[in-house]
């Protein structure tokens, strides 16, 4: 009787070892790492989307996108950049920090006065996608184009096109934007003509030559206003459809101080 019972217990182990060794077989692999010393699946989501967050939350804002529009032409002082956009120094200064804060623009102290830049060109094309995006999309783009841009005779140059004709002569450029923003980087050979002194300059202006006003970029509408007045003086004119950091993007070459710093 002990004999038996005996046997039906080592049959029962063997049993057990083999469901045992059956069930290993099936089982997944799973790691021996402590649950605290691994990455959690779901934690680092708000970490990631939190960051991104924080970037698009600092581009919603128009005065923001303005502020980066006028820092892509040049570096400017918080002061400067007010002047620019018709903001108090006071709400200008708060805009900028929250693109610091976002890691979009860097700054240093320079006397009594801080001065902000682009943190990199990928803000520049950061910028240009968000537009595109939008030109895209929404209809008050279009809407906005057609009222300020574009008045039935707007016809402008893309870039190719103009850097063929600048390479032959054939036509003469001029830079309406500040002066600054020309002396940071302008197209070669082109002429620094501010909106605001062309009426002065219109003499020294060729009449023969077609002449091709540059500014900020596609959705500038001091190149507009230039047209304009060089169509009213006789002379002929057009717009290149984009500014200096959409030409540079197409790989084409800038002069000015930013370029050979």
């Amino acid at each position: 009787m002990h004999a038996r019972a005996a046997c039906r217990r080592a049959s029962s182990r063997r049993s057990g070892c083999r469901r045992t060794e059956v069930a290993a077989k099936a089982r997944p692999h799973y790691s021996t790492i402590p649950l605290n010393n691994r990455a959690d699946t779901g934690g680092h989501k708000p970490l990631f989307f939190g960051a991104f967050a924080r970037v698009g939350k600092a581009l919603g804002h128009p005065t923001r996108l303005e502020l980066l529009d006028l820092l892509a032409q040049a570096p400017r002082t918080v002061d400067a950049l007010a002047h620019a956009c018709g903001a108090s120094v006071a709400s200008t200064s708060q805009h900028l920090q929250t693109l610091w804060r976002a890691g979009l623009v860097t700054r240093e102290k320079q006397g009594l006065h801080v001065r902000y830049q682009l943190a990199s060109d990928d803000v520049v094309e950061l910028y240009a996608s968000l537009r595109r995006v939008a030109a895209r999309h929404l209809a008050e783009v279009e809407q906005a184009t057609r009222r300020f841009l574009d008045d039935g005779t707007d016809e402008p140059i893309d870039a190719a096109a103009l850097h063929a004709r600048m390479r032959d002569g054939s036509a003469v450029v001029i830079d309406v934007r500040p002066v600054e923003e020309f002396e940071a980087a302008h197209l070669p050979g082109a002429l620094s003509v501010p909106l605001g002194a062309l009426e002065a300059r219109l003499a020294k202006l060729p009449k023969r030559k077609e002449i091709v006003a540059y500014c900020r970029g596609p959705y500038c509408v001091l190149a507009v206003e230039a047209v304009r007045r060089l169509r009213a003086s006789g002379r002929r004119a057009r717009r290149l459809e984009d500014g200096v950091r959409e030409w540079t993007a197409r790989g084409l070459p800038v002069e000015g101080a930013q370029v050979s710093a």
